[in-house]
């Protein structure tokens, strides 16, 4: 090491040691002013807070905004976070709410079939709506009932609000519904009050024709349609609908039933009437040959 180094080394040093001792002088001196108690050393304990505070007030207000800001950032983050939970919450919400609606649709809907009132001595069973499907050539509805049910072909399917159509095909877990509006349905009603017989013809509009009225001029646009029992086809008394007057002037029926948005169905326990089998029946009971020859020669 040069001569020159070390001199500057050992100034260096002893630079440092006296600014750590003054240092500590100014220190001993401010605790023994701060512990003393008479009236020149208040004097002088003022006097240095008057010259020390507007200079710790400079210093200590970027100290205090960048806490405030550190604060505001915080809080904002937290903001944040609470706002991302709210939104998912509000999320769930919409899907609960959605769902209760949903339920709540449901339930009205298995209220109104309850409402339907039949006759006492037919039976039904309730089952849901799998597939709808409408076209041009065919208007139906696939159901979860099916032979395993016990469902039959021919019998009737309404919802909450009157008649849907009737079982056109069995599965054994599914069963098809042919809708009163498919141009395959013909049901026989009874229009009420005027008690004038007719029969409802669907031509896959929403509206199936009124016909075969024998007194047309009998019946007015919103006189009720209900099922007449006639062939055995369906059950009487069963609602089908409302009359209405066509823009082409001709007599149609409002279906009662909303076939626009089927869910459940209530399908009609019931047996059509007996086919006739023996034509004999029709003419009535035979008589011996002996009593016809009898009559024969009275005649």
């Amino acid at each position: 090491m040069t001569p020159g180094k070390s001199a500057d080394n050992y100034g260096s040093r002893v630079v440092r040691r006296i600014g750590v001792l003054f240092t500590l002088l100014i220190c001993v001196m401010l605790t023994l002013l701060w512990r003393f108690d008479n009236t020149r050393a208040e004097r002088i304990r003022l006097a240095v807070f008057d010259q020390v505070m507007p200079v710790a007030e400079l210093v200590h207000a970027p100290i205090s905004r960048a806490t405030d800001l550190v604060a505001n950032l915080q809080s904002y983050e937290r903001l944040l976070t609470q706002n991302a939970e709210l939104r998912r919450e509000l999320q769930q919400m919409k899907a609960w709410r959605e769902a209760a609606i949903q339920l709540e649709q449901e339930n009205a809907k298995l209220l109104d079939l309850n409402k339907v009132k039949l006759k006492p001595s037919l039976s039904f069973i309730s089952g849901e709506v799998l597939i709808e499907a409408a076209s041009p050539f065919r208007q139906s509805a696939l159901i979860n009932l099916g032979s395993d049910d016990r469902i039959r072909d021919g019998w009737a399917a309404m919802d909450g609000l009157g008649l849907v159509g009737r079982i056109a095909g069995v599965g054994t877990s599914t069963a098809r519904v042919l809708l009163i509006t498919d141009t395959e349905s013909r049901i026989p009603v009874l229009i009420k009050p005027s008690d004038e017989r007719a029969l409802i013809v669907g031509d896959n509009s929403q509206l199936p024709l009124v016909a075969f009225l024998e007194r047309e001029d009998f019946v007015r646009p919103g006189d009720r349609v209900f099922t007449s029992g006639d062939g055995g086809v369906f059950p009487s008394d069963l609602l089908v609908g409302t009359v209405v007057r066509a823009t082409d002037g001709r007599l149609r029926l409002r279906p009662s039933a909303d076939l626009l948005r089927l869910e459940f169905v209530r399908v009609i326990r019931h047996s059509p009437s007996a086919p006739i089998t023996v034509p004999e029946r029709l003419i009535g009971p035979t008589f011996p040959l002996s009593e016809r020859s009898v009559v024969t020669e009275d005649g």
